[in-house]
């Protein structure tokens, strides 16, 4: 499995890549704007061929799934503990029938611990970051923990194999494709590592 997650600031030719990768097979891409207000959210989803919507899951403004045919909805760590306790009320207003919902995690013993039952969980970093200078990877090893983790952190398509030692499902990437000169191709490669 394979989630390729959005660049933070808009880059060039960014939605013309994104349906690229749609055509390359993509099923999970993360839409993370932390500068977009809904507006914005809203523009950007336009852009996007609409056959694809399914592919994407939000990250904010969560209600979007209500308006798109949207893969599903992931909670950063802290929206994850300040709304996860209660999720029924949470959900309330969301059409959530056969939509994802993931959350991002930065300790292996918070994500053992954690009771909801998410589909997948984001787990960083476990190598050093391409994307954040100084986030330092640490390698966490999640052979243990009985649930579908993606590793996150300095993903590339020469550690492939040490995700799956360490036990993870698939990797999470935001810089391996985005500050590549070749993202189809890079994609492509890691797509067909954990499809073999």
């Amino acid at each position: 499995m394979v989630v390729v997650i959005a660049p933070e600031e808009d880059i060039q030719n960014e939605i013309l890549i994104l349906n690229q990768l749609f055509e390359a097979g993509l099923e999970y891409y993360h839409l993370r704007k932390p500068e977009k207000n809904h507006q914005e959210h809203v523009d950007y989803l336009n852009q996007i061929d609409v056959k694809y919507h399914h592919r994407i899951v939000v990250h904010y403004f969560h209600e979007l799934i209500n308006t798109y045919d949207l893969k599903g909805i992931h909670f950063q760590e802290q929206k994850r503990k300040d709304h996860i306790d209660n999720p029924g009320h949470y959900f309330k207003g969301l059409n959530m029938y056969g939509k994802t919902i993931s959350s991002s995690f930065h300790e292996p013993d918070d994500l053992e611990a954690c009771d909801f039952e998410f589909d997948y969980h984001l787990l960083s970093p476990v190598f050093s970051s391409i994307s954040k200078k100084g986030y330092e990877g640490r390698g966490f090893d999640v052979n243990h923990i009985d649930k579908r983790i993606i590793g996150m952190g300095g993903v590339t398509t020469d550690n492939l194999n040490e995700f799956d030692k360490l036990g993870f499902k698939g990797v999470g990437v935001l810089g391996g494709i985005w500050n590549s000169n070749k993202p189809i191709d890079i994609f492509k490669k890691m797509k067909n590592h954990f499809e073999r």
